[in-house]
């Protein structure tokens, strides 16, 4: 039996418990079209058993030799013995010796729960799970995460964020070492993971940089840093709060300047610079389409729906805005008023080459979007 929907009726929380309450077995697949991204989580009797995403795989073999657990030449022998004897290749590192057990189930909670915490993180996207027999994993090790202590963990989680985010708040901060000046720390006494990250620390990665180099979640280097920073051993530093010159605020060098930092998805940076964009520029109807722009790639929606709609009620032919304010206003659960907004920007002349390319996808979302809306006032009446 499949269960199926999208998240804005049912969260990915509230379908993590149903299925462990239930005691299913088979595979739970999430996609996001907003963020070109999905995952799937596997399922034996309401616990897990592997979760990978598309944007960021974990092949366990590469963690284990960037955590420095396993040396290269140890994968490399492993891989040749499963490849006459068809194991998973945690099994075996464990039987060459090369990693405990204890060592091979702590990397891969890790591994799972990083794939499902960024799953949790969604609040647009659609869910489908299949039910079907055990073994359908394709993890190269097996280890059984009860769903409830993950969502616990999860919640935990959003706790300790919230303390950090004084010191830290996004995972694109810099920390760099203190460097001696005014009242540092007299004596450094560090724990060995304390130490680990320090080494690290250079000016120049990020924290989600760090913790890929390190092999480590972005959660466990937030929370040491944040301890290295509370102590005055590392300073953090924000390339987000930046002071723009005059010339910097006209309207097309921050426009260029926001798509550069959507580019990289640094949807923070590209924030500041957009609602520069739009203080410095408060008639350009291009200022608030790239202010709702970002607010979508952030899941904003609200915001987003309000931004957007500025920048039609300023220039009623824009395409893009149209196009991209039906985007906004499903995710705001708005159906009626995204048809509208999709009605209207097919019915524009003078469409660009660009926005014409867009032409089957708005079709099939118009077409989805009143199914859905017909469903919805059907199962509510």
């Amino acid at each position: 039996m499949a269960i199926e929907g999208p998240l804005r009726e049912l969260h990915i929380h509230d379908v993590f418990q149903l299925l462990d309450l239930g005691r299913k077995t088979g595979v739970l697949t999430v996609t996001s079209e907003l963020r070109q991204n999905d995952g799937t989580v596997f399922f034996e009797d309401g616990a897990l058993v592997g979760a990978e995403i598309r944007s960021n795989p974990h092949p366990l073999g590469s963690l284990l030799i960037r955590s420095g657990k396993v040396s290269a030449d140890d994968v490399g022998r492993a891989r040749d013995m499963q490849a006459s004897r068809g194991q998973r290749l945690g099994e075996l590192l464990i039987e060459i010796g090369s990693l405990s057990r204890r060592e091979l189930d702590l990397q891969i909670r890790a591994q799972v729960e990083e794939v499902v915490f960024e799953l949790m993180s969604w609040s647009e996207g659609y869910f489908s799970f299949e039910e079907g027999p055990s073994g359908q994993s394709t993890a190269e090790a097996v280890y059984r995460i009860p769903t409830e202590a993950l969502l616990m963990e999860a919640a935990r989680r959003i706790d300790e964020w919230s303390r950090f985010e004084s010191k830290i708040p996004h995972v694109g901060v810099i920390p760099r070492l203190f460097d001696g000046d005014g009242d540092g720390p007299a004596v450094i006494d560090l724990l060995p993971n304390e130490w680990a990250l320090l080494a690290a620390v250079d000016g120049a990665l990020d924290v989600s940089h760090m913790a890929h180099q390190l092999g480590s979640s972005e959660f466990d280097v937030a929370k040491v840093l944040f301890g290295l920073a509370s102590a005055g051993i590392v300073v953090i530093e924000d390339p987000k709060a930046v002071t723009h010159k005059p010339e910097e605020r006209e309207l097309a060098v921050l426009v260029a300047r926001t798509e550069d930092h959507l580019a990289v998805a640094d949807v923070g940076a590209a924030e500041l610079t957009a609602r520069d964009a739009v203080a410095a520029n408060p008639d350009e109807s291009v200022a608030y389409l790239i202010l709702g722009r970002v607010l979508l790639a952030a899941n904003r929606f609200d915001d987003a729906v309000q931004s957007l709609s500025d920048a039609v009620e300023l220039d009623d032919t824009s395409a893009q805005g149209f196009r991209l304010l039906g985007m906004a206003l499903v995710g705001a659960g708005q159906l009626k008023d995204a048809q509208s907004a999709w009605r209207r920007w097919l019915e524009l002349p003078g469409r660009t080459p660009h926005e014409k390319a867009h032409q089957a996808a708005i079709e099939r979302y118009l077409e989805a979007a009143k199914v859905l809306e017909y469903a919805l006032r059907e199962r509510h009446e």
